[in-house]
């Protein structure tokens, strides 16, 4: 019963060719799905408002103030007149204008614009990480439903060849003991089927996660198409993009700093009432104008040591650059070889694979007229099984080697 139901369900996935998932339908569910990557949408347009308001900052700024005093003499006791005036009130609306040259508004805006930089590398990034991880999930799941095919394809194989077995044996063409020699196998294909299936829907439920899929049907999936690209160089990839960017930002950091030690004017002009009600008070309204300068001239040797200070940010990052591209290298030329090691295996392992299934072929009509022995077809068998998972472990190590070439090769 538990085996019926088992054919049952494969028969239920593999009706469902026609529904095929790609992986590409995976990456994209994963990049839609992922918290992090809108995080870092959120960011770039919160960073394009920074942009803007420090755009805004760059005009006039218009501000409405008004203010009153009373400072009452009670018996000869109070403020002073000719310092407090007794009263004021003033309503007033001032313009102020910072005088900003154009090589501080250029520092200023290259700032903004180099942390949308970060942002944006560090978001392509984490799209690669995403894409690796998907691939990698994908890549071991495909591999455990063609496990699973290939048991169900040999199990079927077997059951045709056992109802023949048992013919003959009742015949006394073979031993009775041949004959359960041959349904041991039988059985631990059959277990070997229920096997995979488990490890089947495991994977699959943990790709759909990975994915950010709420589904816990089985779809089959289509053999993912993944070839080596061109080695471009680390200068292109996208990890060297984040060093260039960092060490630009630290060059924008020294000029920030030295613009706090150059001069900075502003001008306003204001219109409006301020009176003290003494005299004419009526005749109080008015405008003024006026102007500002600053420059400091002597902070302690803040500005030596905030150099300082990025200049060690800088030596750090350069050592982390140096050290990511020697790794990067080693790692790339490693992967490269083993991917070439691993397509000859391949090779190898697909011919063997033609001799084991010529010799299958002609065992099966030998057994059928006995002129073989059961033991040399189980052993038979067990080799084309052997074979067959090789080739499938060496068909993932390949995939997997090509999936994390292209990852440092982005």
């Amino acid at each position: 019963m538990f085996l019926l139901t088992l054919l049952s369900c494969v028969g239920t996935v593999i009706s469902c060719r026609a529904q095929n998932n790609k992986l590409d339908d995976y990456i994209q569910k994963a990049l839609i799905n992922s918290p992090l990557l809108r995080d870092f949408k959120n960011q770039l347009v919160s960073n394009k408002m920074d942009s803007a308001i420090l755009r805004a900052g760059y005009r006039p700024q218009l501000t409405a103030s008004s203010t009153g005093t009373y400072a009452p003499v009670i018996n000869g006791y109070g403020y002073d007149n000719a310092l407090s005036n007794g009263k004021t009130f003033d309503a007033l609306i001032t313009a102020n204008q910072n005088i900003i040259g154009k090589n501080r508004r250029d520092i200023q805006l290259e700032g903004v614009t180099l942390n949308s930089d970060s942002i944006n590398a560090a978001s392509k990034i984490s799209s690669q990480d995403i894409r690796k991880s998907i691939t990698e999930q994908y890549i071991t799941t495909y591999t455990d439903q063609e496990q699973r095919d290939f048991y169900l394809e040999v199990y079927q194989l077997l059951q045709k060849e056992e109802k023949v077995l048992k013919v003959l044996a009742q015949k006394s063409v073979y031993k009775q003991a041949d004959y359960l020699a041959f349904l041991v196998t039988f059985q631990q294909q059959e277990l070997q089927l229920s096997q995979t299936s488990i490890q089947l829907k495991n994977d699959f439920a943990r790709l759909n996660y990975l994915s950010g899929i709420v589904d816990t049907n089985l779809v089959a999936l289509e053999e993912p198409v993944l070839a080596a690209t061109t080695l471009t160089g680390l200068s292109n990839s996208i990890f060297m993009q984040g060093y260039k960017i960092d060490s630009l930002k630290l060059l924008n950091d020294k000029k920030q700093i030295d613009l706090n030690y150059k001069p900075q004017a502003s001008v306003y002009v204001n219109g409006g009432y301020n009176s003290s009600f003494i005299l004419q008070p009526y005749k109080n309204f008015g405008t003024s104008v006026g102007f500002t300068v600053s420059m400091p001239i002597y902070d302690g040797g803040q500005r030596k040591i905030k150099h300082t200070q990025l200049q060690l940010q800088e030596n750090t990052r350069q050592g982390y650059q140096q050290f990511f591209t020697q790794q990067y290298q080693q790692q790339v030329n490693q992967l490269v070889q083993q991917l070439q090691a691993t397509q000859e295996l391949q090779a190898k392992i697909t011919r063997q694979i033609k001799f084991t299934e010529g010799l299958i072929n002609v065992d099966s009509k030998l057994l059928q007229t006995g002129d073989i022995t059961i033991a040399d077809y189980v052993i038979a068998i067990n080799n084309y099984l052997n074979t067959q998972y090789m080739l499938r472990q060496v068909n993932i190590s390949r995939l997997q080697l090509i999936n994390q070439l292209n990852y440092w090769n982005n």
